[in-house]
């Protein structure tokens, strides 16, 4: 599903041409409150206001653009709880490319019903660890293009770009601090970031610490059971490209609690008027927890991932 090797900074800056024509230059923009609480000079990436709602479409575009012309023909396979359905599906559409996204049954109705309408052909099956099987199964059935969700160096040099996009914004930074799923975007950030002197820092959720557990053993982890709001961070493992990465790059991981996603989610919405999904809430989380501790001052980068809320339990999300 993946080659060996992590793309290198020159693979992300030949991504930009192939993702940019067809994204938004999102917004960065600076918060005196958030600055305020955190004693950091803090600015916010508004990838929630990306094209599909979240950042995914950058590693969906770079990674079918790079296909062959016998991949592009068969068609692309891929699974995902939301957000990389509908960058893929996105990507598939500009790409001309057909595209089946497996999503599990938990996915949020919202999420499924715009990956159909970008095109795609959803197939929805069981929980996030059965899904994982559906894939296999179809991928062997209809000779589909796999493409890993993470784990794939083409879709992390596309991801890299937002890294890229935010140095061109804003110089100098500090740190850049994200929420971490499976690992594309940390990844990508990691690759885009290594020649810049910015540390990179990441944030999962207490109930799917996948890339903590990879981290201690020093190898991918499957955890049987995950239990987050931040369903865009809760894949049962990250991927072993990922993993690479954040040994290579990333400064440190911490651990933050549903609760304190959910603070973090509302203060963004009272104070920047910003209404983002969990998952992109949690690197705000860990700066607000104290666990991320910098030099008073240090101007840090937050990415605000995506902006995909499951509407009918945003009152769950906010109480």
């Amino acid at each position: 599903m993946t080659s060996d090797v992590l793309p290198e900074i020159q693979e992300v800056r030949d991504a930009v041409p192939r993702v940019r024509p067809h994204l938004h230059r999102t917004p960065l923009v600076s918060s005196r409150t958030l600055s305020e609480l955190t004693g950091y000079d803090i600015w916010l990436k508004c990838e929630n206001l990306q094209k599909t709602g979240s950042f995914k479409p950058r590693g969906g575009l770079n990674r079918l653009a790079t296909l062959t012309p016998e991949q592009r023909a068969a068609g692309v396979l891929t699974i995902s709880a939301g957000n990389n359905a509908q960058g893929m599906a996105f990507a598939a559409r500009v790409e001309g490319i057909h595209a089946v996204l497996v999503m599990p049954e938990t996915a949020a109705a919202s999420k499924v019903a715009a990956t159909r309408e970008y095109g795609a052909e959803v197939v929805q099956h069981g929980d996030v660890h059965t899904a994982f099987e559906r894939l296999e199964q179809l991928h062997q059935e209809r000779g589909l293009t796999l493409i890993h969700p993470f784990d794939d160096p083409m879709l992390i040099a596309g991801h890299g770009t937002l890294g890229l996009e935010i140095c061109e914004q804003l110089d100098p930074i500090d740190a850049v601090v994200c929420g971490v799923g499976g690992g594309g975007l940390s990844g990508g950030l990691g690759v885009a970031l290594s020649d810049r002197g910015v540390a990179l820092y990441g944030a999962e959720p207490v109930g799917a610490a996948t890339m903590t557990a990879a981290l201690e053993a020093g190898e991918p982890v499957r955890l049987d059971h995950v239990n987050t709001i931040a369903d865009g961070l809760a894949p049962p493992f990250v991927g072993r490209l990922n993993l690479e990465a954040a040994q290579r790059f990333m400064k440190e991981v911490q651990l933050v609690s549903d609760d304190e996603i959910r603070a973090a989610m509302r203060l963004l919405i009272e104070r920047t008027k910003y209404l983002v999904e969990p998952s992109a809430a949690a690197g705000l989380a860990a700066l607000l927890s104290g666990r991320i501790t910098l030099a008073p001052g240090s101007r840090v980068v937050v990415v605000l991932s995506g902006g995909n809320v499951d509407l009918h339990r945003l009152t769950d999300f906010l109480d």
